[in-house]
């Protein structure tokens, strides 16, 4: 079995269920963030053993796929870049758009480094506005310097 397909056992299971990622996060782990527990089940990060537990036995996960969910997965596996769906496509053009204003602002601000995406704290809210409701994405990462040898 591969995390590929475990990821599709998990979305059908998902489906099949009627549960929400919310849902499922509030089963599987309170103390996890439900974006980090979303991106494990979506084959991005890993779970701790306790959370495959409890996710496998919401989702009626087979024993393999519970081992797969807690192993160190192949991050960044988009199947096709620049991305065609139209949600994630639209972060590829802010990082496009965006991405060297970003890149100059933190040097200016932190020097030469980057900002981490492994020691990374992510929030998403609906924000409320009378002309539609918003998406508010919240990132903060340690900032790394680069070494000089």
């Amino acid at each position: 079995m591969t995390r590929a397909e475990v990821t599709e056992l998990v979305l059908t299971a998902k489906r099949m269920k009627g549960l929400t990622w919310k849902q499922i996060h509030e089963k599987v782990s309170v103390s996890t963030s439900p974006i980090v527990i979303t991106a494990a089940l979506l084959g991005q990060m890993r779970l701790e053993p306790n959370e495959a537990e409890k996710a496998a036995e919401l989702l009626d996960l087979p024993e393999e796929a519970k081992i797969i969910l807690t192993e160190i997965p192949y991050r960044g596996s988009l199947p096709q870049v620049p991305p065609t769906d139209p949600v994630i496509y639209r972060f590829y053009e802010l990082i496009q758009v965006y991405g060297t204003t970003w890149k100059e602002l933190i040097h200016e601000e932190f020097g030469d480094g980057i900002m981490s995406a492994i020691d990374f704290d992510m929030t998403m809210e609906r924000q409320p506005d009378q002309k539609g409701d918003r998406v508010k994405i919240g990132m903060s990462g340690k900032f790394l310097s680069y070494k000089r040898y």
